[in-house]
């Protein structure tokens, strides 16, 4: 049996799979917030529960929203900034009493749907995961690409490409620079452009809905988001010339982002034509745990 956990913003997810990826057991809870010692415990207590309701033991992979440093072995370049700097994969082997794998849960995604979703006939694959955050990873031939630093895929961490005006010089981002990707494309961040414009919305859904209603201030803000987007991944075009883009994450959830989207970043693509295509993920938002769980090939399993 494969556990699979993915650590969101927001939430935990936990998932359960056999050796066929035969989905045994799902569970989800909140995730705690600015408490390290609590995200190890409820870590933990989602193994205890998928171990108990399984009867089985099995090998432990999880996704964060961040990376393990090759240089020291610690979590950097998480959103959830409580996890920087703390030796996670230590601290949860000695608490588990086994070993632990631990991804980038962009690259969790990336793999799962590479693998057997979306992704599964693309030889390059950008995996996108808008939430909380915004992250990516890449696959080639349906390997994680990590890179020597484990930043492989970290777009959300350059600047906005071709800012207008009214973008500059750009918001403050967690990481100490202004303009991050991030700070406009995230759920957060999309919510915050709208209340920017006099919108009265504290999130996504809320926004949508309005847009939905007939709202021009929400529709103007989904216009203005599809156009961020667009440039967004124009930039990744240009440079990996993916064969496919997956969007997950909640943003991913809106389904006219897979037209629209396409429509406008031809005009920033260096190409006489785009035949990237955007697509949502096969497994929902449940791509991410189905990759983590997959950390273990069978072969390596212990």
């Amino acid at each position: 049996m494969r556990i699979g956990i993915d650590l969101g913003g927001t939430k935990i997810e936990g998932i359960a799979l056999d050796d066929t990826g035969l989905e045994l057991f799902r569970q989800r809870m909140p995730a705690p917030q600015h408490n390290y010692a609590a995200t190890l415990e409820a870590i933990c207590d989602l193994v205890q529960q998928i171990e108990h309701h399984c009867n089985e033991k099995g090998s432990i992979g999880i996704g964060i929203p961040g990376a393990l440093s090759p240089a020291t072995g610690k979590v950097k370049n998480a959103n959830s900034t409580w996890l920087i700097g703390q030796a996670m994969q230590q601290d949860l082997e000695a608490r588990l009493s086994r070993p632990v794998r631990i991804a980038n849960d962009a690259n969790c995604f990336a793999v799962s749907e590479a693998t057997d979703g979306a992704g599964r006939d693309a030889g390059i694959v950008f995996g996108v995961i808008i939430g909380t955050g915004t992250g990516a990873g890449i696959c080639i031939n349906k390997q994680p690409l990590l890179g020597c630093n484990a930043i492989g895929g970290e777009w959300g961490h350059n600047p906005l490409p071709w800012p207008k005006e009214s973008e500059l010089p750009g918001r403050h981002c967690y990481c100490g620079k202004l303009g991050c990707i991030e700070t406009w494309l995230s759920g957060p961040g999309f919510t915050r452009s709208y209340q920017e414009t006099g919108g009265q919305a504290q999130n996504p859904q809320e926004i949508l809905e309005q847009a939905g209603e007939g709202n021009p201030l929400a529709e103007k803000a989904l216009q203005n988001y599809e156009d961020r987007l667009a440039r967004s991944l124009a930039s990744v075009i240009n440079i990996l010339d993916p064969d496919v883009i997956i969007l997950g994450g909640g943003m991913g959830n809106i389904n006219h982002l897979y037209e629209n989207v396409p429509r406008q970043w031809a005009q920033y693509v260096f190409s006489d034509r785009v035949d990237t295509r955007l697509l949502p993920p096969t497994h929902g938002d449940s791509s991410g745990v189905r990759g983590a769980a997959w950390l273990w090939p069978k072969e390596n399993r212990r």
